[in-house]
């Protein structure tokens, strides 16, 4: 017999006797006007790494994406499904987010995948053909000398985030609003261990430490 996931039954009593009560009016609000969040966050799908806990926001404040390494495509507007496309579309067009902020994190999955050019999980290569997006037609990206396994993969890691800010920049509504100086674009680099952050520095391209003031 398939049941749900008793924790999952027990985690939603605990909101519904202990936060729901105290956001009630901000969801009922949020059912009649609809969300108008200012931020959108393109971020990995790993468990570890969720926007809303790392930024400890409620209900309505932001946009999340997730996928697998926290890629954005580059703008194709063919005939074929695009989630995140789509997502990105809605949230600048509609939402008229104010930023939009693309989370990388260490010990990504999908990059040590990429990395280690694993063979396919299942015949469809979903894993190894959505991992192919992070890197450009007759682009190499190999270890470079004297760098370390680990130096390597936060290395990627960094450098998918880097990606997916260049091709969010290839999308036309992206583009306008961001040269309109109606939005920004920013990237973050979360620390699983640590639970430390750091945001990028464009003028830089160096990602700087959040320093916590606990």
């Amino acid at each position: 017999m398939i049941t749900f996931p008793e924790h999952l039954l027990e985690g939603y009593q605990a909101f519904a006797t202990q936060r729901l009560p105290t956001e009630q009016t901000r969801y009922r609000e949020l059912s009649v006007k609809g969300q108008f969040p200012e931020v959108m966050v393109i971020g990995c799908c790993d468990s570890r790494v969720s926007p809303e806990v790392i930024f400890d926001v409620g209900p309505g404040e932001l946009f999340v994406v997730r996928n697998i390494a926290n890629l954005v495509p580059v703008y194709q507007p063919d005939g074929n499904a695009h989630g995140v496309s789509a997502a990105l579309e809605y949230a600048v067009t509609v939402l008229k987010v104010k930023h939009i902020v693309v989370l990388g994190h260490a010990q990504c999955g999908g990059i040590r995948a990429f990395v280690d050019k694993i063979e396919p999980l299942t015949p469809g290569d979903f894993i190894g053909k959505w991992m192919q997006m992070f890197i450009k037609p007759g682009e190499v990206v190999e270890q470079r000398e004297r760098e370390t396994m680990a130096q390597f993969v936060e290395r990627i890691e960094k450098a998918a985030v880097f990606r997916s800010l260049e091709n969010l920049m290839t999308f036309p509504f992206v583009q306008k609003a961001v040269d309109s100086g109606q939005m920004q674009t920013h990237g973050a680099y979360f620390g699983v261990a640590e639970g430390s952050l750091f945001v990028l520095d464009k003028a830089s391209k160096e990602f700087k430490s959040v320093r916590s003031t606990v």
